[in-house]
């Protein structure tokens, strides 16, 4: 993977905690991510993963912490910071009574994009759903639900991109072609989270990754860094980073110690 464009953080998430019925889903979770880079994140089942997703998009609101994307409070100043992100959640629900080519001509006018008409074909063509352009989006299988995200996310050439578990039901074309979508974003200045429990894909494409285990975060860093500071052998795979790291987190004082330093400075 290429470097990413700028160290200079697009969006900042500080001190962020979330609560479902008293319960923690997040706890005091902060990072932050530079325009360019691609941010793994991951963690087991519960960690708080989707929760901050869509707290970032603006789907939950925000209680305790602070998030703002280029300056912008998501919580006071929410149509600004909206402006600049795309969402691709985990399981697409598109309009049941639009097409596919209705509905990027939606998102079109939702973002004001002109001239809008040569990148939709071109997008439709890469994610091979030029045939189904005139299907209704509930007619769609599940794989062409996600590919059709993936075409209204990408339509406005967003800033920051949330990607949730986003090779969910594509086939071996759908992947590959994803997989180069989201490399050639990030070479373009496009900041990317990309939320997944494929660590092998995680692996190929991150910059950088975050590890949350129960809501807290236990790592962020590269790789290399991880495989420097966690008990892991040198060559270590990061499903091995990635088992001990959240198996050594259920030590309540491994825990608060990897969850207390500081935030990673992006280099």
């Amino acid at each position: 993977m290429p470097e990413p464009a700028s160290a200079e953080p697009v969006l900042r998430v500080v001190d962020f905690s979330k609560k479902y019925e008293g319960k923690p889903a997040v706890d005091h979770l902060t990072f932050d991510i530079a325009a360019g880079e691609i941010l793994g994140l991951v963690g087991p089942n519960g960690a708080g993963k989707t929760t901050t997703l869509r707290t970032i998009a603006g789907i939950l609101p925000i209680k305790e912490g602070n998030i703002r994307i280029f300056g912008f409070d998501i919580d006071r100043d929410e149509v600004e910071a909206k402006k600049y992100l795309a969402w691709v959640p985990d399981d697409p629900q598109p309009f049941d009574t639009l097409t596919v080519y209705e509905h990027l001509e939606f998102y079109a006018a939702l973002h004001k994009v002109q001239n809008w008409q040569q990148r939709a074909e071109e997008l439709l063509t890469r994610f091979e759903l030029q045939e189904k352009r005139d299907a209704l989006g509930g007619e769609l299988s599940r794989g062409m639900r996600q590919k059709l995200s993936f075409c209204c996310a990408w339509l406005p050439k967003p800033k920051i991109v949330l990607l949730d578990e986003p090779l969910t039901g594509l086939d071996p074309r759908g992947i590959r072609s994803a997989k180069q979508s989201i490399v050639e974003l990030a070479s373009e200045g496009t900041a990317v989270i990309l939320s997944s429990h494929l660590l092998d894909l995680v692996a190929e494409l991150a910059h950088r990754i975050l590890i949350l285990n129960r809501g807290r975060r236990i790592f962020a860093g590269t790789i290399a860094e991880a495989r420097a500071t966690i008990a892991v052998r040198a060559d270590a795979t990061l499903e091995e980073i990635f088992m001990t790291a959240t198996e050594n987190a259920g030590d309540s004082a491994a825990g608060t110690s990897a969850a207390a330093s500081p935030p990673p400075k992006i280099e």
